[in-house]
């Protein structure tokens, strides 16, 4: 039986004060805890396209927020201006266009807004309480699927980007998975990818495993593959932005290269994320819109210019790992195996969408 682990809630990632959103600043971490006070819908958006606030369950709640302000904002004598929050919401839905959880939380928020602006801001902070609890289940369920897989204890993980409570409300995801190991004492070492182009890993992923006590280390992107062969990595856990019906995951940049190296190495990949995070009206991930960000992030390097003054950049922030790579995405309510999946298709003779449909409707587990 799966329970919700008892992890500690530390200062959350977001929360609601009188009128505005705090927010941490994660472009400031770890060289400072900065906190951001978000007053406008503008503000949310910002902060959301300049990675202020960042990771898929965080920037979804943000925009359920950022709905909240613009109900108080657009009311006058206790009457909404409903087209206006509504516009609002869309310029919110589309801040980041790749992670999924901000349309969801956004259209939940604007569902309430017939209600008032006290429903809508109700409906935004139950769902910060949520995803304190969603997560809390979906570690619980990945850390008994990770003891299945592994059998080397202490175990030595590697993970990419962030997804501990900074990415989130509370706890985190994936990385509240090897929080959690590591507090049993069950990791020997975690592997940090540094996480190009903005070192996701390297800033705040390295910052909440020593804020966790978690041995670590942060590993040059392009070394990890390299740590499997030697090794040094028995299960690679990682978060995502958007899940497609038949377990295609979109996650940040460098995703799918970790997922075929483990492949290559008989290394379990496990995906850790919400529900929410599941987006079955696309087929596969063919269909997820892949975010590209601006080139200087990766011809400058803290506003020093870095390559020729007229080179161009490829940096798209996102990139998606077919299914058959995946061992095991692991939510608040399953255990999804893309390959299981897969292989009760091709003993059926059926086609692929359909077998991989009913999979993930039914919440094909372990």
């Amino acid at each position: 039986m799966n329970v919700p682990v008892d992890v500690p809630v530390e200062q959350p990632s977001l929360t609601w004060d009188g009128g505005g959103v705090l927010a941490v600043d994660q472009r400031a971490l770890p060289g400072e805890t900065r906190v951001l006070r978000l007053e406008t819908v503008d503000d949310v958006v910002e902060a959301i396209r300049s990675l202020a606030i960042r990771g898929a369950p965080a920037i979804g709640l943000a925009g359920a927020l950022g709905v909240a302000l613009s109900a108080y904002r657009h009311r006058l004598d206790g009457v909404v201006d409903e087209a206006a929050v509504r516009a609002d919401a869309a310029r919110l839905s589309s801040a980041r266009p790749t992670a999924v959880n901000l349309a969801w939380a956004v259209k939940r928020a604007i569902g309430r807004l017939a209600a008032g602006p006290d429903a809508v801001l109700a409906e935004a902070t139950a769902m910060l309480d949520e995803d304190a609890a969603v997560n809390g289940a979906a570690v619980a369920r990945a850390c008994e699927l990770v003891l299945s897989r592994v059998p080397r204890r202490p175990m030595r993980l590697l993970t990419h980007c962030n997804t501990g409570r900074l990415a989130t409300a509370a706890v985190g995801t994936a990385l509240g998975v090897i929080i959690e190991l590591g507090r049993r004492g069950l990791v020997h070492e975690v592997l940090v990818d540094e996480t190009r182009p903005l070192l996701q890993g390297a800033r705040l992923t390295a910052w909440e495993l020593g804020q966790a006590s978690v041995p670590y280390r942060v590993c040059v992107d392009s070394a990890a593959p390299a740590a499997m062969a030697q090794g040094l990595v028995d299960c690679v856990l990682v978060g995502a932005d958007r899940i497609a019906a038949n377990g295609d995951v979109a996650n940040k940049i460098g995703t799918y290269g970790l997922a075929i190296a483990a492949a290559r190495h008989g290394i379990p990949f496990v995906v850790v994320a919400p529900e929410s995070t599941w987006d079955r009206a696309l087929a596969d991930g063919s269909g997820i819109v892949i975010e590209e960000r601006d080139p200087a992030e990766v011809t400058a390097f803290a506003g020093v210019v870095t390559t020729p003054a007229d080179a161009g950049a490829y940096n798209p922030a996102f990139d998606v790992t077919p299914a058959d790579l995946i061992t095991a995405i692991v939510s608040e309510d399953q255990v999804f195996l893309p390959a299981a999946v897969q292989a009760v298709q091709v003993a059926q003779g059926s086609p692929p969408q359909a077998a991989t449909d009913r999979g993930a409707r039914s919440g094909v587990t372990a």
